[in-house]
């Protein structure tokens, strides 16, 4: 009935056909009417659930957008996805599974689609692994698509969730009474929505507005705000005029929003895991991602923002600012952006000409930009032979080239439990490995080791490289995605406490100043680490990596 290229929807269904009586009964079942059944079937992909506070308030949304789809003459039909929360997942082996429920994501989509023939979808999400495991299976399905997320929360004196984390470092190196932490915690998440800086989910969420699958505002406008509700209702008319105008994901996401995205992520500040999730994307439209196009593009894009963790402004203020579509309107006004592509509501040349900074505080102009390079830099050397990411915008300005001696851990808990002792110092470079796709596994992030050393105030003298990931909220020189990792034989796996590692931001380097001799040695006594015991999904997940 359906191909596996999505090619499919009700009217190949056939529900006004005699034999699809059993279908209809089903519909019937569930309360549908005739005259619902006759029209275009969309698929609400909601990732609604009690446990994410990113999430929490998604049935609202998910509302919204059938209101939408049903003035505009659809059907809406709402199914669900999971959703971790990473900052819950995060420090114990919950965060293994965080990233690996990107794919699983995306299959399942593709399950509930292919085998009920949706003609269009309207995708919600808002935290994330969720952004970009729904952006593949709009890529992979190709059906008509818009995304709209649930928006970031609010900050309140410019606090957020990393607040909390740092308060952690700076309460265990006795700079903070318990009191005030617990004031901190209080306060720091104020209201629903995706953390308030520009972390993960809200780098993707701004991303998609960017690749032109989401409206003006998804990634910007607060969770709490009437003005999210109408944007949902709006996404819900918008793939209606998709549907009939027979505009698909294919026709939207190329090469040409691919590039663009990685403009925008430079000129806002994303975060690295953005690397990650594009390179995905990219793959699920069938070509390959090609890391040096991150320096190459960062090199000559400015940095025009500076939200947390990288400076004082979040989400609301970005909003206030023009939102980033007056971020696009800078870049294309200088000639960095391609214009001449489509986007879920029209070509984005004429959708940028009513869009404006409206505070040059939070997007800087052009010729006074934070810095003229982006806000990413990918390092390489024989640290990382295929590459290493790091968020450039939030390391110190005296920690973009810094030299120091390693002290090696192969695990976060066993790193976290050294820092929180004290025992980590001024000119240490932190080294957490075996916290790979293959080694952890799962790639955890690394937010609570980055967030002591800066609570603790040593992000000016300390820093950390992993084979592990960050979360959009860290930091300082925090290093991390080193490939190869150390499970798959990176030199990491034989860095040694002491070793001098030799960090070049500017220059995108990352050395162990160790003799190939030496190195040669230590490969040849190398005693493999056993590799850990896995079953369930984890289990097929590492079998999958390539």
């Amino acid at each position: 009935m359906c191909d596996n290229n999505a090619n499919c929807n009700n009217y190949k269904l056939g529900l006004n056909d005699p034999e699809s009586a059993p279908k209809r009964a089903l519909l019937y079942a569930m309360g549908y009417s005739q005259s619902q059944m006759q029209k275009p079937l969309i698929g609400i992909v909601n990732s609604f659930n009690e446990v994410v506070p990113g999430h929490i308030h998604l049935q609202n949304i998910s509302r919204a957008v059938k209101d939408g789809v049903l003035a505009a003459g659809g059907t809406p039909m709402e199914f669900n996805t999971i959703g971790v929360c990473d900052g819950l997942a995060m420090g114990h082996s919950g965060m293994k599974y965080s990233l690996p429920t990107r794919d699983l994501i995306a299959d399942s989509i593709e399950c509930m689609v292919l085998a009920h023939c949706f003609d269009a979808l309207v995708f919600i999400p808002n935290c994330d692994k969720i952004v970009p495991g729904m952006l593949m299976a709009a890529a992979r399905l190709n059906l008509p698509s818009v995304f709209v997320s649930g928006g970031p929360m609010l900050s309140v004196d410019g606090t957020d969730l990393n607040t909390t984390f740092e308060a952690v470092g700076a309460y265990k190196a006795g700079k903070i009474t318990l009191d005030s932490l617990t004031n901190i915690e209080k306060n720091a998440c104020p209201s629903c929505g995706s953390c308030s800086g520009m972390f993960t989910a809200n780098s993707m969420n701004c991303l998609c507005e960017a690749l032109g699958m989401a409206l003006s505002g998804n990634g910007t406008i607060p969770a709490v705000y009437s003005e999210r509700i109408r944007l949902a209702k709006n996404a819900g008319e918008t793939v209606l005029d998709l549907l009939k105008n027979n505009v698909h994901p294919s026709d939207i996401l190329t090469k040409a929003t691919i590039e663009n995205a990685v403009r925008v992520d430079m000129a806002l500040g994303c975060s690295t895991n953005s690397v990650l999730h594009l390179a995905a994307l990219t793959h699920e439209l069938g070509y390959d991602f090609d890391i040096n196009l991150i320096n190459e593009i960062s090199d000559n894009t400015p940095n025009l923002c500076k939200l947390a963790p990288a400076g004082k402004h979040h989400m609301q203020d970005l909003n206030r600012a023009g939102g980033v579509y007056a971020v696009m309107k800078v870049l294309a006004d200088n000639g960095l952006l391609n214009t001449d592509v489509t986007t879920v509501n029209g070509k984005l040349s004429a959708l940028l000409e009513s869009h404006s900074v409206l505070d040059f505080d939070v997007i800087k102009p052009f010729d006074t930009a934070y810095s003229q390079n982006g806000g990413l830099a990918v390092l390489f050397g024989n640290l990382a032979e295929n590459g290493a990411v790091v968020k450039r915008s939030a390391v110190k300005q005296s920690m973009l080239k810094f030299t120091g001696k390693a002290r090696v851990f192969d695990s976060e808990e066993e790193a976290i439990a050294v820092i929180y002792a004290g025992g980590i110092k001024a000119g240490d470079v932190v080294v957490i490995r075996y916290e790979g796709p293959a080694g952890g596994p799962g790639m955890r992030e690394m937010l609570s080791p980055t967030s002591a050393i800066a609570g603790m105030g040593l992000d000016e003298s300390v820093a950390l490289i992993t084979d592990g990931r960050f979360s959009g909220a860290t930091r300082g020189a925090a290093i991390g995605h080193i490939s190869p990792e150390a499970a798959r034989g990176g030199l990491i796996a034989f860095v040694c406490d002491g070793d001098e590692i030799a960090i070049d931001i500017p220059s995108h380097s990352l050395q162990l100043l160790v003799p190939q001799d030496e190195i040669k040695k230590r490969k040849a006594n190398h005693v493999p680490k056993v590799a850990k015991k896995l079953s369930g999904y984890l289990e097929r997940y590492v079998k999958n990596l390539r």
